[in-house]
C-alpha cells in the first residue's frame, strides 16, 4: 500500500503542470463570453475526478446531482470527512464555487485552479474574512450561480457529524435561495487526517438530497441549520458506517 500511495502521489504531481495549462487556455478562450467561468470550473471537476478514476482502490457512487440547479442560485451543504471529499464531490459536475480555506489559494497549481475558477476564500478567525466571504457569495448568488460549502468548519476526526456553522444558512435566508444537503460518505478511512499513505479502498457515496427552502422555516437561519442538519444525518450510514460506508 506505501508503494502504491507513492506512485500515486508521484501520479497527482506530475499531472498538475499539464492540467493548469489546459484550465488556463480554456479560461482564455471561454473568458470573454462565460463571464461565471463554468467550463473553467467543470474541467476543474474533470480534473479533480481524474484523480479518483485513476485509483482502482477507489469507487464512487453519485445519486442526485440532476437535482442541483445550473442557472439558479443554491447553497449547497455537505458533511465532511476527508480531504478526498473535495474529489469526490467535483464528481456532481454541476457550475457552483467552492468556499474554501485561504491557505490552498496560496498553493501552485491547486490555488491557481482555484482563482481561475473565481472560488471563494476564508481565513480562519478573521472576521473581516468571513464579511468578504458572505459578500463573494452573495454576488455569485445573485449571478445564479450556486456555492458550496463545509457547514461543520473542519474535517471529522472520528466520522461523527460536528455541529453546523450558521453562515451558509444566514447566506440562503438573505438571498432567499434554497438549500440543497449533500450526504458524502466512505471518505473517511481511505486516507488519514495528517498523511498521505492509503490504508483502505474506499467505497465513496455522494447524495443530493431534496432542497430546503429558508421560507419553511420562517426565514430563520438556525431552524434551517438545523433541518439541514438532520436531513443529512439521516441519510449518511449509521455507526461504523460513517466513516465506511459500502465497505
Amino acid at each position: 500500500m506505501a508503494l502504491f500511495s507513492i506512485l500515486y502521489w508521484l501520479f497527482f504531481l506530475v499531472s498538475l503542470p499539464p492540467l493548469i495549462v489546459i484550465q488556463l487556455a480554456i479560461f482564455l478562450v471561454t473568458a470573454p463570453f462565460d463571464r461565471r467561468r463554468t467550463l473553467v470550473h467543470l474541467f476543474g471537476c474533470v480534473w479533480g475526478m481524474i484523480y479518483v478514476w485513476v485509483n482502482p482502490l477507489w469507487k464512487l457512487r453519485v445519486e442526485g446531482r440532476e437535482k442541483l440547479p445550473w442557472h439558479a442560485p443554491a447553497v449547497i451543504t455537505a458533511n465532511h470527512l476527508s480531504i478526498l471529499d473535495i474529489l469526490v464531490l467535483y464528481g456532481l459536475f454541476a457550475p457552483f464555487k467552492w468556499v474554501a480555506k485561504g491557505e490552498l489559494f496560496r498553493l501552485p497549481f491547486i490555488g491557481w485552479n482555484m482563482m481561475l475558477s473565481d472560488y471563494v476564500p476564508i481565513w480562519r478567525g478573521d472576521r473581516e474574512s468571513v464579511r468578504l466571504m458572505m459578500t463573494r457569495c452573495r454576488a455569485h448568488l445573485d449571478r445564479g450561480v450556486p456555492v458550496l460549502i463545509f457547514p461543520e468548519g473542519t474535517r471529522s476526526l472520528d466520522g461523527e457529524l460536528l455541529p453546523f456553522k450558521e453562515g451558509a444558512f444566514r447566506l440562503a435566508c438573505d438571498a432567499n435561495c434554497p438549500i440543497y444537503p449533500v450526504a458524502v460518505s466512505g471518505t473517511g478511512d481511505a486516507i488519514p487526517k495528517h498523511g498521505i499513505l492509503f490504508r483502505d479502498r474506499m467505497k465513496a457515496r455522494v447524495q443530493v438530497l431534496d432542497p430546503i427552502h429558508p421560507s419553511q422555516f420562517g426565514n430563520d437561519p438556525t431552524a434551517l441549520r438545523d433541518a439541514t442538519r438532520a436531513a443529512i444525518r439521516a441519510a449518511l450510514p449509521h455507526g461504523k458506517g460513517i466513516l465506511g460506508a459500502g465497505r
